[in-house]
């Protein structure tokens, strides 16, 4: 159990130091920094909905929400008697992931978001359309655990 906490736990101080810094030299919209030419950049957004910026609850709902997945998944892993290390730290990126976005709702009412892959960005049926939205660390922690539950998830939880 303490690489699941230390796992969580990392994850969203990571999270919440890479927010910072960007908080602190993104905000003003005035620097962007570019990675890859045309591809991958660092650029300020703040997020009141969840994945791709869709708002299905006002932000208190999603606080509510993202709190009560956060209770379960911690909930789960310690009635679980599965200890293994590919699942603890499946399920430990999915909290620290949302431990980060939640500290930031509880905090700043939003989330932070600030890596933008820029793999179309253009006009689709005469709508405006980004192909991929910015994100954060959080949102990748969340991410690579849900990846790592689908491939490997005879591993996890063994076949049935």
């Amino acid at each position: 159990m303490a690489l699941f906490y230390l796992i969580a736990v990392a994850a969203a101080l990571l999270d919440r130091v890479t927010k910072l810094l960007a908080i602190h030299y993104l905000r003003d919209g005035s620097m962007t920094v570019v990675i890859a030419p045309e591809w991958l950049k660092l650029t300020y957004a703040e997020n009141l909905g969840i994945a791709f910026s869709m708002r299905f609850l006002p932000p208190a709902g999603l606080l509510v929400l993202t709190l009560a997945i956060s209770a379960g998944v911690v909930w789960y892993v310690v009635k679980s008697n599965n200890r293994t290390p590919l699942f603890l730290t499946t399920f430990a990126l999915i909290l620290g992931g949302g431990v980060g976005n939640l500290l930031d709702r509880v905090m700043l009412g939003h989330v932070v978001d600030f890596i933008y892959f820029d793999l179309y960005h253009g006009v689709l049926f005469g709508v405006p359309l980004d192909l991929w939205p910015i994100f954060n660390v959080a949102d990748s922690c969340i991410t690579i655990g849900a990846v790592m539950l689908v491939l490997f998830h005879d591993k996890i939880f063994g076949k049935a």
